[in-house]
């Protein structure tokens, strides 16, 4: 994946913005166990009362909380209120606390946050003694230990601040100790129980604050849920268009690296495999690309902030965690080892399916005539279910991690449960921070398991990004010069062979051997031999498909090499042995090479090609379908059309390999007849690759080849007279009498 690394370097912006969109849901997703928490917690078990700071308190209360303080806590606490006299006390307060009027009241001042830390730690304490205090029964035992019968009009309060300092403060001590075995969570919801009994005292209605509470924090809830859901929508969509921009300069590159591919490169790879690479491969690339933008940065940022969060609320329990993040790297490792070297095998066999039924689909005639049918539908099975069988592997090792990490998940659930009522119990965590604690480890389980299925879908999108790279980093062969020389106009239309030798890629002998001929314009040069002499091969090194051994080629004065291909290509007209039609319409093929011919020049043209007969029959005329490959046209029409197609781009150069066979001999010589005329106007070079004497016997020049040689080069009456293999052709298949000989 990193050689593809810099088509991601287009997309950088939507990356980042990605990024920043993830790390915006991943903390809504954290903050969501927080808030149930605090419902559960607070809003439920602490009647909505979250701290053991209260906002009103009565005169009495007041003085009651300076008894349970040490001077240095006084003063804290006397600088956090202000007494409003029972005159001055604002409608707004009366309205909520209905039982406060005629009273004097003390009002918290506006504290910074710091100070209301330090104030709540020190009134948890004091709110917990005055709850402990006022809701004990005056004649239980506890109670005459405690203060014993009490003169009229005396409080317990004001025999505790009778008390000498040191007995106060071993009472003090007794209590402090008595409170830590209670737990800090069980003290807060003590103290924010002070609270709601002050409240209560004052006339102010505690149930509707805690409905307020809950509902306060349940829309809290909801507007960070859809924050979540719009965060995830949107990185959705930007990681879907950034997959497919890449998938799509990708498949752009690929194809315009193929279509620079000469037939040495083409051989390297299959038809079957350039489409594998072009499609699967990429689609692979594609969907591990948004699966990394969604899980890959997701993921981590899950997993860690909810492991700290888990630490931060509840850190007695994380044991638990490291304990399963242990289990789930012992899991993936396993996994990895088991799947990991089955990816190769599953694109190869990608590969073999796709040849096997390209094979099966462009040999069907071939097949259904040898009676074949059943040997074909059996490679087939086996190419598939080959297929299938690694794919049902590699499946079935992915989709088990699913199930046992939710078995994992509920064994987690239980330990939690079963750790979690024992700490509450103790008074060291809430219900409601056990259950934000099991969903910050379903979260934290998730994350890796999320991590691990794109680990295990990155070797497979690795081996397709290696296959993609593999053409990518394919070098051509043939490539234009650094400088381009430019056509020498005087010499348009001339082709020279001076001493060409070629040889395949990799092979020892050569296919041709010290070529040397001219093809002059307005004249016609043939290729005869017999097969695998070396024409189409020759023919082939004129657009530069191959590349020269030794030797050069010369056009219009100037050596091919020396030129950009397409201005070389764009003086050649190309008919190869195989008629190629493109799905679309007869005039979309003729107008392939000369976008801009008018119909009457396309008429001009088919009447040349002999295709004006058929074409008039159809109902829709030149545009008429024709179908993929044209399969919806006979052989002979198809070759028609194919030499139609390279009239129609008046070129300079006329090539025809071997490109009248599938014609009949009285649509061939009108065919050529009407071609020579043209020839005659237009001064074009042709060069005609020939099996046939009767298609190349009026050529101003013919050549003849045997096992890569030149064995005779003039007309056919010079060649009837001297050359032997010439002889051997031609008698082959004329009479002496056809052939103009006695």
């Amino acid at each position: 994946m990193l050689k593809l690394k810099h088509y991601f370097k287009k997309f950088w912006i939507p990356i980042l913005f990605c990024i920043g969109l993830l790390f915006l849901q991943s903390q809504t997703e954290l903050a969501l166990p927080d808030y149930m928490s605090d419902i559960v917690s607070v809003g439920i078990q602490a009647g909505g009362f979250d701290s053991a700071v209260s906002d009103v308190l009565s005169e009495d209360t007041y003085n009651h909380l300076l008894v349970l303080m040490d001077n240095k806590d006084q003063e804290t606490f006397e600088k956090s209120y202000k007494l409003v006299k029972a005159n001055d006390v604002d409608e707004d307060i009366l309205d909520k606390f209905s039982k406060a009027d005629g009273q004097n009241l003390y009002l918290l001042k506006d504290v910074n946050d710091k100070d209301m830390d330090k104030l709540e730690k020190i009134l948890v304490k004091p709110m917990l003694l005055i709850t402990s205090i006022d809701t004990m029964d005056p004649n239980s035992k506890e109670y005459q230990e405690r203060f014993g019968n009490l003169p009229a009009g005396m409080s317990p309060y004001d025999v505790l601040a009778m008390l000498p300092k040191e007995q106060r403060a071993e009472m003090f001590t007794e209590i402090d100790n008595q409170m830590e075995a209670m737990g800090e969570s069980t003290l807060k919801i003590a103290a924010g129980n002070g609270v709601k009994a002050e409240y209560t005292r004052l006339g102010r209605d505690v149930d509707q604050v805690q409905n307020d509470y809950i509902l306060a924090t349940g829309i809290k809830m909801l507007v960070i849920a859809l924050a979540g859901t719009v965060c995830a929508i949107a990185c959705g969509f930007l990681a879907s268009k950034i997959g497919s921009g890449i998938s799509r300069l990708l498949r752009g590159d690929v194809f315009k690296k193929v279509e620079s591919f000469s037939n040495e490169e083409f051989n390297k790879f299959s038809t079957a495999s350039l489409i594998t690479r072009t499609t699967n491969d990429i689609t692979q690339v594609q969907m591990v690309v948004i699966m990394f933008i969604r899980i890959v940065c997701f993921a981590p940022m899950m997993g860690i902030g909810a492991l700290i969060k888990a630490f931060q609320n509840t850190p007695s329990m994380t044991w638990i965690i490291g304990l399963v993040l242990v289990i789930i790297f012992v899991l993936i490792g396993v996994t990895f080892a088991i799947v990991m070297p089955k990816f190769k095998v599953v694109q190869s066999l990608i590969d073999r399916l796709n040849l096997t039924m390209r094979e099966n689909l462009s040999g069907m005639l071939v097949i259904r005539a040898f009676g074949n049918e059943e040997h074909s539908e059996k490679r087939f099975e086996k190419a598939n279910f080959d297929l299938t069988k690694v794919n049902l592997f590699v499946n079935r090792t992915m989709v088990s991690m699913m199930p046992i990490m939710m078995f994992i998940f509920n064994v987690v659930s239980l330990l939690i449960v079963y750790y979690g009522a024992k700490q509450i119990d103790l008074g060291n965590i809430a219900i409601g921070q056990m259950m934000a604690f099991m969903q910050y480890a379903m979260q934290i389980i998730m994350s890796f398991l999320m991590i691990a299925m794109i680990a295990i879908m990155l070797p497979r999108a690795s081996v397709a990004a290696e296959r993609i790279y593999e053409v990518l980093s394919m070098e051509p062969k043939i490539v234009d010069p650094k400088v381009a020389k430019s056509f020498n106009n005087d010499k348009r239309g001339l082709v020279e062979f001076k001493d060409v030798t070629f040889k395949y890629p990799g092979a020892h002998e050569a296919v041709l051997e010290n070529i040397s001929f001219t093809a002059k314009p307005g004249q016609t040069t043939a290729f005869i031999g017999s097969t695998g002499s070396g024409k189409s091969t020759l023919i082939n090194l004129i657009p530069r498909f191959y590349e020269v051994s030794e030797g050069s080629i010369m056009v219009d004065g100037v050596d091919i090499r020396d030129v950009k291909q397409h201005d070389l290509r764009d003086k050649i007209g190309l008919v190869p042995q195989k008629g190629l039609l493109f799905s679309g319409t007869i005039r979309s093929n003729l107008t392939y090479g000369s976008p801009d011919a008018t119909d009457e020049q396309l008429e001009e043209v088919i009447k040349v090609a002999q295709a004006k007969e058929f074409i008039d029959h159809k109902e829709e005329h030149l545009d008429s379908k024709i179908s993929q490959g044209g399969t919806n046209v006979s052989g002979g029409q198809k070759q028609r059309l194919a030499i139609a197609r390279a009239i129609a781009k008046n070129p300079e150069i006329f090539i025809f390999d071997d490109s009248f066979s599938a014609l009949d001999f009285k649509t061939d010589a009108m065919l050529r007849q009407e071609l020579n005329k043209m020839i005659k106007k237009t001064k074009n070079t042709v060069l005609i690759v020939g099996q046939r004497i009767a298609s190349i016997m009026s050529a101003d020049q013919i050549i003849v080849l045997d096992e890569g040689r030149i064995v005779g080069k003039g007309k056919h009456d010079e060649l009837m007279k001297d050359c032997k293999v010439y002889q051997e052709i031609a008698y082959s298949q004329l009479s002496k009498e056809e052939l103009g000989h006695e």
